[in-house]
């Protein structure tokens, strides 16, 4: 999936996807082992799907810092 093809996710769908519970996922990405959400509006927050796709493939491995440089890149 290249970048012109991501799209955002809301927490629903993030849910839905991942089968974990909102409340796991806010306790995964304060610990550094989950995606984190970026603003996509004034008051609006999404997961990148890329993002969430990586971290489905290997949880365990995910890691927050690569995370961050990515969506760096990105700004």
């Amino acid at each position: 999936m290249n970048d012109a093809d991501d799209k955002f996710l809301r927490i629903k769908a993030v849910i839905d996807k991942t089968g974990r519970s909102r409340a796991a996922i806010y306790r995964m990405m304060a610990e550094g082992r989950f995606p984190l959400q970026e603003r996509i509006g004034v008051r609006a927050v999404g997961w990148r799907l890329s993002a969430i796709l990586r971290w489905m493939a290997s949880p365990s491995e995910f890691d927050d810092a690569s995370n961050r440089a990515n969506s760096q890149e990105c700004e």
